[in-house]
């Protein structure tokens, strides 16, 4: 039995890259992927957030010096092309998905549309939110905040290449140890940095716990939404 109904999941843009450079890992989407749909044939409605990293810090050489209002909307063009990808391979795998962009381009997704995106997740399809939020200087780790506090999520996903929080970097501190839970201001004093301070904060603010687990490792996603000791949990 799931341990929760509805969940925000985030996903970087690097995790898409696998051990390529840049660009998107045809047998890492794949992987993925497949534990995606594990997740939503359980009975869990599922909302993705995704970053653009993978690609737009592949072009980033071109972008030094750039206004930082024009780069971050480029970044918003490379989460959408991570999104229709991920759409793409969901349906692949006969799982019905949805993308709905912060940005109009209605010849190819849908709006930002808050009710609609909420019936989508009561039919059982996969909600991808492009775009960030819309805006320049908020991360997608501030989209993911706010879309699952518009979904009324009952916990923020955060899929890293890390299988939780250490008390310090685990490749670099052989004696680092894992929390399996942690509240937010014990991560706030000891500057642990889950996620951007904004999204912190407005997790915080909401009681929206955040769940960080490793993506890369397999069934890990099925794992967490079951309950089942795996990543740590930021709690109030």
């Amino acid at each position: 039995m799931p341990a929760y109904k509805r969940v925000l999941l985030k996903l970087s843009g690097e995790a898409l890259m696998g051990d390529d450079a840049f660009g998107i890992n045809p047998t890492t989407i794949d992987a993925m992927v497949r534990d995606i749909a594990e997740v939503v044939q359980s009975g869990v409605q599922i909302a993705i957030v995704i970053g653009g990293g993978n690609i737009f810090r592949g072009v980033a050489g071109g972008a030094a010096g750039m206004d930082r209002a024009t780069a971050d909307y480029m970044g918003m063009l490379a989460t959408m092309m991570n999104s229709l990808a991920l759409q793409d391979a969901l349906r692949q795998k006969n799982v019905e998905a949805r993308v709905q962009s912060a940005l109009r381009m209605d010849q190819v997704v849908e709006p930002y549309i808050r009710p609609r995106a909420i019936r989508h997740m009561e039919e059982g399809k996969v909600v991808i939110f492009a775009a960030g939020t819309g805006n320049p200087f908020f991360t997608t780790d501030t989209a993911a905040a706010l879309r699952g506090a518009e979904m009324n999520v009952e916990v923020v996903l955060k899929a890293t290449k890390v299988d939780g929080i250490y008390t310090s970097d685990p490749k670099k501190d052989p004696s680092a140890t894992r929390y399996d839970t942690i509240s937010f201001d014990e991560a706030i004093i000891k500057n642990l940095q889950v996620m951007d301070a904004t999204a912190f904060a407005l997790c915080r603010d909401r009681k929206l716990p955040i769940k960080v687990f490793s993506i890369l490792k397999p069934g890990a996603l099925k794992r967490v939404v079951m309950g089942e000791a795996e990543g740590t949990l930021v709690h109030v």
